[in-house]
């Protein structure tokens, strides 16, 4: 999965970046392209905002708490301000969309794909006038390496029913 180049510092830069998401034109073609944020697709954006350190060479568990909890608080952060446009967001649960408890569910439709690889669950809103949803996690790829500070844009149509 691609990594963006760095994370941004500030809420108000992962901010800009999720209101560049939003009025971005999705690719046209299939399969994942490069955008200024991250990556997307036909009908998707998503972008890491932040990203902690490896965990490859962790000196304490402690270590790995910290950087979920500067995470998590990021992730608030976003959604308070978020909530003030928009309401309070959604919870949607991504783990059935992996298809652990029924092997002949089909694949979700991107991002929810690939964010359910990712994480368990996320923050998402309906953006107003646009035809596009807006989702938030914290995923990982896998234990040693980073926490991501997610966001998601996907149509309106990608949505579970």
């Amino acid at each position: 999965m691609p990594i963006q180049p760095r994370s941004a510092g500030s809420a108000e830069e992962q901010l800009s970046i999720i209101d560049a998401l939003i009025a971005l034109p999705f690719p046209e073609q299939e399969g994942q392209s490069r955008t200024q944020h991250g990556w997307g697709g036909p009908g998707y954006h998503i972008a890491v905002l932040r990203e902690s350190r490896d965990f490859w060479d962790v000196p304490g568990p402690e270590t790995i708490t910290v950087a979920e909890e500067e995470l998590e608080a990021d992730l608030t952060s976003l959604v308070t301000v978020l909530a003030e446009r928009w309401r309070s967001p959604s919870v949607v649960d991504l783990w059935p969309h992996l298809g652990l408890d029924n092997p002949d569910i089909e694949a979700p439709p991107e991002p929810l794909n690939s964010l359910c690889m990712l994480a368990v669950s996320m923050q998402m809103w309906q953006v107003p006038s646009t035809g596009r949803w807006l989702g938030l996690t914290i995923g990982q790829v896998d234990r040693e390496l980073p926490f991501e500070l997610l966001a998601a844009v996907g149509e309106f149509s990608t949505l579970p029913k």
